[in-house]
């Protein structure tokens, strides 16, 4: 193998490795080509896609199917630092080599810190969705079992599609049978809280990102790919109801989502908005040397969000809007002063403002025959999610090219 042949070889492995861990695509390729370029590979062409790659050069052409899945991301942040070891010159292609099979060969977080983590964020959520200590106790029960599930029945047995609507039912059930025994108040908050550890928080974010750099292809598929997870959830909630309909004899009637008031306090909020932003930050991967950093950049988001919505007139459109914002402007800033990607951040940090609610009741209403009403609250999770994205496409716009890094840096030397 010459050595134009291996540089591309190892590129390609980074790429691989980033592509399928959660990276947006203009990382990838970013990452491919400093690498390729380092080791002075000048007629490289590389095409990422959300699911492929393709990299051609001179007497070189390589093409690999990449299925899209879950994220890990202590592997985009080992990938993300070793390439800038090798821009400054610190790895040989020996090293490299070396260091992307240990990164490759790098383990998901261990069972228990994933099912603590699932239980832990769905408690977090039931209660930043307005639910009680008691909703939370079941929520929490229901996002233990949910993700034993996950871990060992769904990813080894199932395909995504079937897993995701199946653990959808679960949790929504072991909601029910909670409730019917007289554990937990408001049903509605406990579900939402429950089937939250299915959101696809990476699909979604980095579709985002990915029509903000202009790759409308890539993004497109990942924000279909997160609507098609959306629809499965609502799928398992709504054959939950239709079960209990069966066994009990009539339609279980909700009255929408009620505010506890022991728990609709700042200071419980903000408590459970840190808590529930960490969990999600270890089911996705996050080193555990930035869990704090995920919870912050979570909780200042929801401290906005919290704070327009009950003192301000904005619509809450405006209110997710501008969370957004400053929950990608952290995660910018984060990004920045840790040398780490900002996906890191912003993916977990976002997960107090998607919109959640907005499936259950959604999947509620169309089978309660409220038809009405499920367009409405269909409608309103859209106009959230839309409000979401366009917190984060404005904030990366303002960026540009690294513009807010380049000033960032200059106020650094301008301290020292």
């Amino acid at each position: 193998m010459n050595n134009a042949t291996k540089v591309f070889d190892l590129a390609y492995e980074a790429g691989s490795i980033l592509l399928e861990n959660g990276a947006e695509i203009s990382r990838v390729e970013e990452t491919m080509k400093r690498i390729a370029c380092h080791y002075g590979v000048e007629d490289e062409s590389f095409f990422v896609l959300s699911n492929g790659i393709m990299a051609t050069g001179k007497d070189y052409a390589r093409s690999k199917f990449i299925p899209i899945k879950g994220a890990s991301l202590d592997k985009v942040v080992a990938v993300n630092q070793l390439s800038r070891e090798v821009e400054q010159g610190q790895c040989t292609l020996e090293q490299l080599e070396q260091s992307l099979k240990a990164i490759r060969a790098l383990k998901a977080k261990p069972a228990w810190e994933q099912i603590l983590a699932s239980a832990v964020g769905s408690a977090a959520f039931c209660i930043i969705f307005g639910g009680g200590f008691m909703d939370c106790l079941a929520s929490f029960v229901a996002g233990l079992v949910l993700w034993v599930y996950m871990l060992f029945v769904a990813s080894k047995r199932l395909s995504r599609i079937v897993g995701t609507a199946s653990g959808g039912l679960l949790a929504t059930l072991i909601c029910f049978g909670m409730y019917r025994i007289g554990i937990g108040n408001h049903l509605s908050n406990m579900i939402i809280g429950a089937i939250i550890p299915l959101i696809p928080g990476v699909a979604f974010t980095n579709g985002i990102r990915d029509m903000a750099n202009e790759d409308y292809i890539a993004g497109t598929t990942r924000l279909l790919d997160a609507m098609l997870s959306f629809f499965c959830i609502a799928l398992g909630v709504a054959l939950a109801f239709m079960f209990d309909e069966n066994v009990f004899g009539e339609m279980h009637r909700l009255e929408g989502l009620i505010a506890d008031p022991q728990t609709s306090n700042f200071i419980v909020q903000l408590v459970a908005a840190f808590l529930g932003t960490v969990s999600f930050a270890a089911l996705f991967g996050v080193p555990r040397k930035y869990y704090f950093d995920a919870g912050f950049c979570g909780t200042i988001g929801w401290l906005l969000y919290l704070v327009l919505s009950r003192y301000t007139a904005m619509s809450p459109a405006e209110v997710l809007f501008c969370a957004t914002a400053l929950v990608t402007f952290t995660a910018l800033l984060q990004s920045i002063g840790r040398k780490c990607p900002i996906t890191v951040f912003l993916i977990s940090g976002i997960f107090p403002l998607v919109p959640g609610a907005g499936i259950f009741w959604t999947s509620y209403n169309i089978v309660s025959n409220q038809l009405q009403d499920a367009i409405n609250t269909g409608f309103t999770a859209l106009k959230a999610t839309v409000a979401i994205a366009f917190g984060i496409l404005v904030v990366m716009e303002l960026n540009g090219k690294g513009r807010i890094g380049k000033w960032f840096k200059k106020k650094k030397k301008m301290i020292a």
